[in-house]
């Protein structure tokens, strides 16, 4: 079994899912030339990025992206969409992705799990929890069917569940504080220091929220490939 992996930059890979998941994964990277498949392997996961996700001049290979998205959620291939991954995944299955009317969501912020988390295949532990974030784009029309799953108090659409086995998230639980001081080193934000302190300290708390939804999502991959195989 095998994830396929869509990395939009070099600065945003797999970080912290790539020890989570426990399943080899195959990273298709755009920005150097690499294809994107018309369909994804056993499961399928698209990270983060600087883009918009409509800015398809600048980044040509998005509609490729989202039509391996809306292909993958129809299919029922399971799917975690990270951020801008997040965002294709919502524009590519009807829904909308505009500039975040509040602004710049960074740093380690809290969400906090809806109703419909409880019953969640990958979600059901969560309550209140630490995410990391950098965003300003949001999705502020969920696709047609979506189950919403966490909210948070900048932005509502936190993450969602659409079909048996696709999530967008909006948050980043493959990012490590390394890599968020990363993006924070050329940002020009005043309070990168600080940011970068908080992500830190809540690198156990986030781990012990999020390792455990990783490997639910590797363990969605095996049951679906199981059932595939029989």
């Amino acid at each position: 079994m095998r994830i396929t992996v869509v990395e939009h930059e070099a600065a945003a890979g797999l970080g912290n899912l790539g020890r989570w998941l426990g399943l080899p994964c195959d990273v298709v990277r755009p920005y150097l030339g690499e294809e994107i498949p018309e369909r994804a392997r056993d499961g399928l996961i698209v990270l983060g990025g600087e883009a918009a996700a409509w800015e398809d001049e600048r980044f040509p290979w998005q509609p490729a992206t989202r039509d391996l998205l809306r292909r993958s959620v129809d299919d029922g291939t399971p799917t975690l969409a990270v951020c801008l991954g997040a965002q294709l995944m919502t524009m590519a299955c009807g829904g909308t992705v505009e500039r975040g009317g509040a602004g710049l969501e960074v740093g380690a912020c809290e969400v906090f799990a809806l109703p419909a988390a409880a019953s969640d295949p990958l979600l059901s532990g969560v309550g209140a929890a630490v995410a990391v974030q950098y965003h300003r784009d949001a999705m502020t029309r969920l696709p047609d069917g979506a189950v919403p799953l966490l909210t948070g108090t900048r932005y509502p659409h936190q993450a969602y569940r659409l079909g048996p086995a696709a999530w967008a998230v909006q948050f980043h639980p493959e990012a490590t504080p390394e890599i968020f001081a990363s993006w924070t080193a050329g940002s020009g934000l005043d309070s990168a220091q600080e940011l970068n302190d908080g992500v830190r300290a809540a690198a156990g708390a986030s781990e012990a929220t999020w390792r455990p939804m990783a490997e639910a999502f590797a363990d969605v991959i095996r049951g679906t490939a199981r059932s595939g195989a029989a």
